[in-house]
Parts: structure tokens; C-alpha cells; sequence
């Protein structure tokens, strides 16, 4: 595994081409129609862990890809990340006015502005990944696509705030919780590791794919749990969002189903098989590795 000063830089790196990478697609605040376009920047630039992209290039290791053949897809996939965030934030979902440090989208640009740069930013990352250069190999280039739009539709990340949404004051058993975030936020999880696959240059073996399946629906879980724990113990200022949210929306959490200590004893168990699904891939999977313990012991 990547030693850990080793990979802060590896993080740093890779966060940097992600922002690049975003920025170069977002369109140019001063284009027509320029408040759009100023709330469609505001909500992506400037802050975020890009845990997404950093998937994606983690991922793409496996198969021989360099940042640069991956770039249209981080960019991809943290738009669609930006754009749920801009619509969850929304006085009809979560009502939230604290987003990665600062005023939420909707609070900066009025409600009507921020539906509409969620709905643009949701439209541009599949005008990135659709294009030419994003995968030369137009069979990869499709797939892409597919992939990306079936885990943002209903059977993926909307499906999971439906039935997140419909849940509120309710108690759902293990199963339960976990199916809906599986589809809000391991669905997405799921396609950035599968995206850095697709942007390799060579494919993983049939057993391989499995094998970074399992990993990948581990990996998703793990990090909402660590969500739903931060949520109980950390405060806004280190969230960057507003602290104790899910408990005062009378959510359906982790910790509200196992209690603390259960849920991050879950957590230490996605680590556990989250890893052993890597074991077959050598020193490829260094940064998956690596991302799977950032991800546990994250503080924000």
C-alpha cells in the first residue's frame, strides 16, 4: 500500500487535475446566460474532497490508464455529484443553506437558478462523456454513457433519495437501509470505479470485474456510513455543511438503526471486505487501498 506521505501527494495531484479537468468543461461566467453559468461554477469549483474522480483515477490504475485518459470522465462524474448536491440542497429535499463551507446554491441564487444549473450541470457531464475525446473507442464511449446515466436515474442515485425521501420518520430494518444507499450514493461510487476501468488499456478479466464489484458496493456503503457517523460527531465547521442535519430530519440512519458504535463497527467490516475483494490485483490496487482507508478515517 502507498505510504501515507506518498499518497497525500498522489490526492493532491489527482485533486488538482479533477479540478482542472471540471473547470475546462464548466462554461465561462461571463458566457450568455451568465448568472446560470456563474451558479452552474459556483456550485462545482472551489471546494469538495472529489472523491469521484479520485475513484476513477484509483480505478483506472488497474487497467494501465494514465490521469489524462481519464480526465472527461472525472470531470463527468463529479458533475453529476455537483448537480445532485445542487438539487438535494433545495428547500423541497434536505433544505439545506450550508454547502461545502458556504451558501448553498439555491441561497446564493434563488431556488428557480439553482433547479436550473442542477438541471445543466446534469446535461453537461453526458455532453463530456459523449464527446469523441472523452473515449476514442466509440463501443467504450457508449458504455460510458449507459453506465453513468443507469446510476444517476431511478435505478440508482434518484431512485435512492426517493425512497430516502419517502423514508423520513419511518424505521427501515438493515436490508432496508442499506438497498437505499446503494442507489444514493454506492450507485455513483460504483460508476466513477467502473468508468476508470473503461478508460483503461486493457480490460479486466470476467473474475477481475467481479471481484472490483464487490469492492466497489462495499466502498459505497462504507463511505455513507462514515457519512452518517460524521453527521453525529463532527461539527459544521469541519463538515463544511450543516452537522446533526440527518437527526433533526428524523432520517433513517446507520446510527439511528445500529447505534455509534454499531455503525462504525460496520464500517470497520465494509473496510475488511472492501480490501479482501483487492487481493487478486497486486500492487494495481495500491490507491483503491489507499482511498478505502482515507474514506474510513475521513474527518469531513
Amino acid at each position: 500500500m502507498a505510504a501515507p506521505l506518498a499518497f497525500s501527494a498522489w490526492i493532491a495531484e489527482r485533486q488538482q487535475e479533477a479540478e482542472a479537468a471540471v473547470a475546462r468543461v464548466l462554461p465561462a461566467e461571463d458566457a450568455i446566460p451568465q448568472r446560470l453559468h456563474a451558479a452552474m461554477r459556483y456550485s462545482v469549483l472551489g471546494g469538495g474532497k472529489r472523491m469521484r474522480p479520485l475513484l476513477v483515477f484509483a480505478a483506472g490504475e488497474l487497467v494501465g490508464a494514465t490521469p489524462a485518459m481519464l480526465c472527461a470522465a472525472a470531470a463527468a462524474v463529479e458533475l453529476i455529484h455537483a448537480y445532485s448536491l445542487v438539487h438535494d440542497d433545495l428547500p423541497s429535499m434536505d433544505n439545506d443553506v450550508l454547502r461545502r463551507g458556504r451558501a448553498t446554491c439555491h441561497v446564493r441564487y434563488g431556488e428557480a437558478m439553482a433547479l436550473l444549473a442542477g438541471d445543466a450541470l446534469q446535461t453537461l457531464a453526458f455532453e463530456v462523456l459523449s464527446a469523441p475525446d472523452a473515449f476514442p473507442d466509440g463501443d467504450r464511449r457508449a458504455d460510458a454513457v449507459a453506465l453513468l446515466a443507469a446510476a444517476s436515474g431511478s435505478a440508482g442515485m434518484a431512485g435512492g433519495q426517493a425512497i430516502d425521501l419517502a423514508s423520513v420518520g419511518e424505521t427501515l430494518n438493515q436490508p432496508e437501509l442499506e438497498l437505499m444507499h446503494i442507489l444514493k450514493t454506492g450507485a455513483l461510487i460504483r460508476a466513477a470505479i467502473f468508468l476508470g476501468v473503461l478508460g483503461g488499456a486493457f480490460d479486466l478479466t470476467v473474475a477481475e470485474r467481479a471481484a472490483l464489484d464487490r469492492f466497489a458496493r462495499r466502498v459505497g456503503l462504507l463511505f455513507q456510513i462514515v457519512d452518517d457517523v460524521l453527521d453525529c460527531t463532527a461539527s459544521t465547521e469541519a463538515l463544511g455543511k450543516t452537522a446533526g442535519k440527518d437527526e433533526a430530519g428524523d432520517k433513517p440512519t446507520y446510527v439511528r438503526l445500529l447505534g455509534l458504535e454499531g455503525a462504525r463497527a460496520r464500517a470497520g467490516e465494509l473496510r475488511q471486505e472492501a480490501l479482501a475483494a483487492l487481493e487478486g490485483f497486486g500492487a494495481r490496487a495500491d490507491s483503491l487501498r489507499a482511498l478505502t482507508e482515507f474514506i474510513l478515517r475521513r474527518e469531513y
